[in-house]
């Protein structure tokens, strides 16, 4: 569970993107704060990132990822957002479990200091990637941008990630400019219905010009 708004904001706008991102394609499951339990017959090696996502699994809703009730298909990308009250062993574990059961993409992100940090699968193990600036997720196809006053990602098309507040406000813009385009349409119509009288009252088929 998150600890603070500005650590809940951020795990939302990943998870609600990343959805957003992969609406269209019904075998990729994007989840937030989900317990996933990688082995089976054991409750207790469990773990719950902020955010995963597991290609080649159907979307629908879940109690917890069972792996071995999803084709044995570990989650390959993993987000976590950080808080104050994380430790910086309590993160280094995290990620020997996310290395021990097959994690092939996990990144670590502080909003208070703006750092990001990311791991990708290299041989049998999670290497850092170094440099992250501008660094493209080979699977989700997103790429970070840590130029400005906090992390911007970007997805493949190169829209901005938006909190749900950014969206609703593009929507109202977009609603508010459409309607302006079919009044200022409307009245062209109507003038151009004034002229086209105009030269019929002087005997002018408008029809032939």
């Amino acid at each position: 569970m998150s600890d603070n708004t500005k650590q809940f904001r951020w795990i939302v706008v990943v998870q609600q993107n990343l959805d957003w991102l992969f609406t269209d394609d019904p075998n990729v499951f994007v989840a937030g704060d989900l317990l996933w339990y990688p082995v089976e017959g054991d409750n207790k090696t469990r773990i719950g990132p902020d955010v995963l996502v597991a290609l080649g699994r159907p979307k629908g809703d879940r109690g917890s990822y069972k792996q071995w009730q999803e084709g044995n298909i570990a989650p390959q990308v993993l987000f976590e957002i950080l808080s104050p009250s994380n430790t910086k062993p309590e993160m280094t574990r995290k990620r020997e479990f996310y290395d021990r059961f097959g994690v092939e993409e996990y990144y670590e992100y502080d909003p208070d200091t703006d750092r990001l940090q990311g791991w990708q699968r290299v041989n049998r193990g999670l290497a850092a990637i170094v440099p992250i600036e501008n660094w493209v997720s080979p699977r989700l196809g997103i790429r970070f941008d840590l130029s400005g006053a906090e992390l911007q990602i970007y997805r493949p098309d190169g829209q901005p990630f938006l909190s749900y507040a950014e969206t609703s406000e593009q929507v109202t813009r977009a609603w508010a400019e459409l309607e302006q385009a079919q009044t200022e349409l409307a009245q062209e119509r109507q003038r151009a219905d004034r002229l086209a009288a105009q030269l019929r009252s002087l005997g002018i088929d408008p029809e032939q010009l």
